[in-house]
């Protein structure tokens, strides 16, 4: 414990002086309540006051979820310890979830931009769109693009390709090829562990579903109108404002002219504008400017260059650099340490958001980004799954402030965790670590917004222990580590106070009536 919080908590429980080892006496039973407070002020939101209103709304969200997981220890059927894809009808059914929906949960910082929105829209929508042809790859993968009559249909991995318009006229049953593609794009499946029996398959159909997707998402047309119904869905889900990783790939016309990076960020611009047009509270969105993880140092040099140019050309909407992709399948971050060095070097700021401990496989080269993402000066650690692996790492990350982005649901489906109850990050919430709660890619998981994560974060990983309060710190972290302005900041926090005490009232008047 820091001495800063150290002082807090003796200021709030002078009794526990002994049980912090500041004297020499052994530990008495009577001090039992006395540990117990202190475990409590440490947890994840356990030093925020709580209004009136707030606790009445604790009380009823506690009984449902002690309810809940009463009932799950007795029938075995608790979500957070169930593979997701079986977990999410129950989560859907949970009165806890319901509330959580209706919660405002500020913002959602680890996001990719190829898996925002459900893939429902893309199939219902982008691949109903003239033009749009699909070829089986020799990997029998999918892949989309959308063609004039005179331009030519061939390319790489794709020999054959199949006007959509005519084929859905040539089968019986479209509603089962619409369900096939929904498959084809989503890592959903009845039986996960007998699909996906090891972390090197489920990553190989992961890139592959992102490439299929992209394939779709990067067409000019369905680029910009897939953003803003991906902001759409979030703001549905009580979410006022995203941060997204951005590989920036070349977006397409129908005749094949391509645009660069730069007409990309202007893209994400104007959807953004136009969305808190028609919502004025929705907050906006920044874009981290991201490369995959298996370049080489060259490739890796040009793409700081390129990312420090489009962080000085558009300062409101680039937040800032990473690299992404499955970490130990990559290269570690050390490897680039020259590249990455070549802003500081220059004078030139350059914020990063390094993805970091997203592994199980301790002591390899990759487990060590963890530390060296802290070394370059990484303003958050997406994943973090590793740090507890890492005490000088852990230390580090909470003196600097430094928050882990937790995805509870991606790390199960990517076989880091089975049994959420068992994720590092219990023992980081226990600790009041910094961190938030995000997606990853809730298209890809058959999951929607942030409220999936919210639920089995604070189901599974927080437990019992985690009250209103836990929830209210989470989504409060979420604006204050997010690469918004102060003063951007500082609305954003005014406007969510607001929502949060509409909250309030929501759910007590759902409850007004009910006995509990």
């Amino acid at each position: 414990m820091s001495a800063p919080s150290l002082g807090r908590v003796l200021a709030a429980t002078p009794a526990c002086l002994c049980l912090l080892a500041l004297c020499q006496s052994l530990p008495n039973p009577a001090d039992r309540p006395s540990l117990m407070a202190v475990e409590r002020f440490q947890f994840t939101g356990g030093n925020l006051l709580s209004s009136g209103k707030e606790l009445r709304v604790n009380s009823i969200l506690q009984k449902l979820k002690g309810r809940e997981i009463t009932e799950g220890a007795k029938s075995g059927h608790f979500p957070p310890a169930m593979h997701f894809f079986r977990a999410r009808k129950l989560i859907e059914q949970s009165l806890v979830f319901n509330i959580i929906q209706k919660m405002p949960k500020g913002a959602g910082l680890h996001l990719h931009e190829y898996a925002l929105l459900s893939v429902d829209w893309l199939v219902k929508n982008a691949t109903y769109l003239p033009n749009c042809y699909i070829c089986l790859t020799p990997m029998k993968g999918i892949r989309f693009r959308y063609f004039s009559k005179n331009h030519q249909k061939r390319l790489a991995n794709c020999s054959e390709w199949i006007l959509l318009e005519q084929y859905r006229k040539q089968i019986q049953n479209v509603t089962e090829f619409d369900n096939s593609l929904f498959r084809n794009l989503t890592l959903v499946t009845e039986n996960p562990e007998e699909a996906y029996q090891s972390q090197n398959i489920i990553w190989k159909r992961f890139a592959d579903i992102f490439a299929a997707a992209s394939s779709l998402i990067s067409y000019a047309p369905v680029f910009k109108t897939y953003f803003y119904e991906a902001l759409k869905e979030f703001y549905h889900d009580n979410v006022q404002y995203i941060e997204i990783r951005a590989l920036l790939e070349p977006v397409y016309e129908l005749d094949g002219t391509l645009h660069d990076k730069d007409w990309c960020i202007v893209a994400y611009q104007e959807v953004a504008k136009q969305f808190k047009n028609d919502n004025p509270d929705f907050v906006g969105v920044k874009v981290i400017v991201s490369v995959h993880r298996k370049v080489n140092n060259s490739k890796m040099k040009t793409e700081i260059q390129e990312a420090m140019k489009l962080y000085k050309k558009f300062p409101e909407t680039v937040a800032g650099f990473d690299m992404v992709g499955q970490e130990d399948a990559g290269k570690p971050l050390w490897y680039f340490k020259n590249e990455l060095l070549i802003p500081a070097e220059m004078g030139i700021k350059l914020p990063y958001f390094f993805h970091a401990g997203e592994t199980d496989w301790e002591g390899m080269s990759v487990d060590e980004n963890i530390l060296d993402a802290l070394l370059l000066n990484t303003s958050r650690i997406g994943h973090g799954y590793s740090i507890n692996k890492h005490p000088a790492a852990k230390q580090l990350s909470k003196k600097l402030d430094v928050p882990l982005e937790v995805c509870p649901i991606s790390n199960q489906v990517l076989m880091l965790v089975r049994n959420l109850q068992n994720h590092p990050a219990a023992a980081l919430m226990a600790e009041g670590h910094p961190m938030v709660i995000s997606a990853d890619d809730p298209a890809t998981f058959g999951s929607r917004g942030l409220s999936y994560d919210f639920y089995e974060a604070f189901m599974g990983i927080g437990g019992l222990k985690a009250e209103l309060t836990t929830l209210k710190q989470l989504a409060l972290n979420s604006i204050k580590y997010s690469a918004m302005s102060a003063q951007m900041q500082a609305e954003a926090i005014k406007l969510w106070l607001k929502k949060w005490d509409q909250f309030l009232d929501v759910v007590l008047n759902m409850f007004k009536n009910d006995e509990l």
